[in-house]
């Protein structure tokens, strides 16, 4: 290579060729991590819906079975328990104000 133009032209060709495939290399790696992060995080989100829909699941489990049974496992009527305790309001309003009535 006794022609220095000729020597310029494949020293620049080279180096356009190891450029590129050192930012083609550069690029799949932050592709590939990208989208490895992108799995993660779904992995994750998914996850974490799963915990909230199953702690939510076992929530209303618990609320049901405790407001639908008493504590021995038998079924409780909801209007009956509103009725009982509305009667044991009345109750209560009456003795207050036969207490308040012997006070003065």
């Amino acid at each position: 290579m006794s022609n220095p133009v000729l020597h310029a032209f494949f020293l620049g060709r080279a180096f356009a060729e190891v450029l590129s495939e050192k930012v083609e290399e550069s690029l799949t790696n932050a592709l590939s991590e990208l989208g490895k992060f992108d799995a993660e995080q779904r992995e994750q989100l998914r996850q974490f819906i799963e915990e909230v829909q199953s702690r939510a699941e076992r929530d209303v489990s618990q609320d049901s079975t405790s407001s639908t049974t008493t504590g021995d496992g038998s079924p409780v009527d909801l209007q009956e328990t509103i009725d009982d305790l509305r009667a044991e309001i009345a109750r209560l309003k009456a003795e207050l104000k036969n207490y308040r009535s012997q006070q003065v």
